[in-house]
């Protein structure tokens, strides 16, 4: 590899370039920012270790040389942050384990996170050999203890086999094999940042299936189990496990595929601060959790049935998440996609799909409109069992794409519903108590107003009167 690409991005780095022309300090550059260079990719966080000064003392210099503000992060482990000016930027230093940036970098996770180089001198610090790793492209642990101080680290293994591509060394899935029980050990905070940081990959999906080989994703999420129960049918090619990492590989692919508008809305970090995509990969993973508990075959026929599985999961889903410490947003948008992910093809197969039948579709789903489409665009290209033909598949994504068009073209005059009445408005006319029936008087009004059945106050006024009688 080309060790002098490394030096020049540095040397561009403006602020690096500050830092390196005004401190004397022995300054290092590691981790995620070294790999973005060798991946060519723009970084706004750098790593940095100082070997020759207290960190605390060298960020609060560095944060007013720069003009940003000083942040601890870890006064134990001497980490601290300086955000820059720009709010984009910013610094993360701390001092070398036991003051030896050797032991600092022995101590990491994986070789191609083990990389430092001196921003002064532009030296490369290798002592793992992670360089040659990227060449390779492959994933090889530092030490196997490592993996047991903090078993996070297992997960992280697969992260950046989603991020990267690179292929996991049997050497390090013997480690994640061997200590797969560990993974329950991690705050579950950290554990679901790194899951959506897996997601967020490219190749989240055969990072989900590498986790299953290392015993690792039932112990994350145990509805797997179920998922493997039931078996491939008419309508389905591979088992049920199998096309839930198939619709989150289909997901990506169309993601891919997509136009610049569409690309752009799904990486949007409305929630969580992780992209739609990310989350609609999660949802997708998670879209048929309901199909185990709804299961049934029909005695003369033999047909696999799923009723309301859409429901049920939806039902499932909060719990599961909860328990990963997700977000009320982050599992309102999970739960969404999931009870969501064959509606845009329902709409779809109206015998006349007309415009006011789509507008309903996009009235109804807002600004999850196009997500739902993409999570159901991606179950019918993961389900090709012997009874679905090509002609169906065609016809149901040419539709579908119809419907995301349609969606598209529509935000340039679709105007937000008007609110007729509010909850206040409808106690006081109707004299009645805040209660469950005042909800789902309002989500009755709200349909009403998506099917064009109400459009006024006084429409209003009568369709919460007819409701009440």
């Amino acid at each position: 590899m080309n060790t002098q690409i490394i030096k020049n991005r540095i040397q561009e780095d403006e602020i690096l370039n500050n830092l390196a022309s005004f401190f004397n300090n022995e300054i290092y550059l590691v981790g995620g920012a070294v790999r973005d260079i060798l991946l060519d990719k723009i970084t706004v966080d750098r790593d940095l270790i100082v070997t020759d000064e207290d960190a605390r003392v060298f960020s609060q210099k560095a944060a007013d040389f720069l003009g940003g503000k000083f942040i601890p992060l870890d006064e134990e482990n001497k980490i601290y942050r300086i955000v820059l000016q720009d709010k984009i930027n910013y610094l993360d230093i701390t001092n070398p384990v036991e003051n030896s940036l050797e032991k600092d970098i022995m101590r990491r996770d994986l070789r191609v996170n083990a990389i430092a180089v001196n921003i002064k001198t532009g030296e490369i610090y290798d002592p793992t050999e992670g360089l040659k790793d990227f060449e390779n492209k492959v994933l090889n642990g530092i030490q196997e203890e490592n993996f047991t101080d903090d078993p996070l680290r297992l997960l992280r293994i697969f992260r950046f086999h989603s991020i990267l591509g690179f292929e996991i060394s049997q050497e390090l899935m013997d480690i994640s094999k061997k200590y797969s029980k560990l993974i329950q050990n991690p705050a579950k905070e950290r554990i679901e940042y790194e899951l959506m940081k897996l997601f967020s990959g490219k190749f989240a999906h055969s990072a989900l299936l590498k986790m299953d080989e290392a015993g690792i994703l039932e112990y994350i999420f145990p509805f797997t189990k179920e998922l493997k129960q039931v078996p491939p049918n008419a309508h389905h090619h591979l088992d049920l496990f199998n096309h839930s990492i198939e619709s989150v590989k289909q997901v990506q692919k169309l993601y891919e595929e997509s136009d610049e508008y569409t690309k752009s809305h799904l990486l949007k970090t409305d929630f969580g601060g992780f992209s739609r995509l990310a989350h609609l990969k999660l949802a997708a993973f998670m879209h048929d959790i309901g199909k185990f508990s709804t299961w049934t075959i029909e005695e003369n026929t033999g047909r696999h049935r799923f009723i309301k599985h859409d429901d049920a999961g939806a039902k499932i889903a909060p719990t599961i998440l909860k328990k990963l410490m997700f977000s009320n947003k982050q599992i309102d948008y999970i739960k969404l996609m999931i009870k969501n992910h064959m509606y845009p093809s329902m709409v779809v197969s109206a015998p006349d799909l007309t415009e006011k039948v789509m507008m309903r579709y996009v009235r109804k789903m807002e600004d999850n409109a196009i997500d739902a489409i993409i999570i159901a665009k991606a179950d019918r290209l993961s389900a090709l069992g012997p009874e679905v033909t090509k002609e169906m598949v065609e016809e149901n994504l040419t539709l579908l794409d119809k419907l995301l068009n349609f969606y598209i073209k529509a935000q340039e005059t679709i105007k937000p519903l008007p609110k007729l009445l509010d909850g206040n408005d409808i106690m006081k006319v109707f004299k009645i108590c805040p209660s469950p029936m005042l909800g789902e008087i309002l989500d009755k009004l709200h349909e009403a107003q998506i099917n064009g059945d109400v459009n006024t106050k006084e429409e209003a006024l009568n369709f919460v009167k007819s409701i009440i009688k």
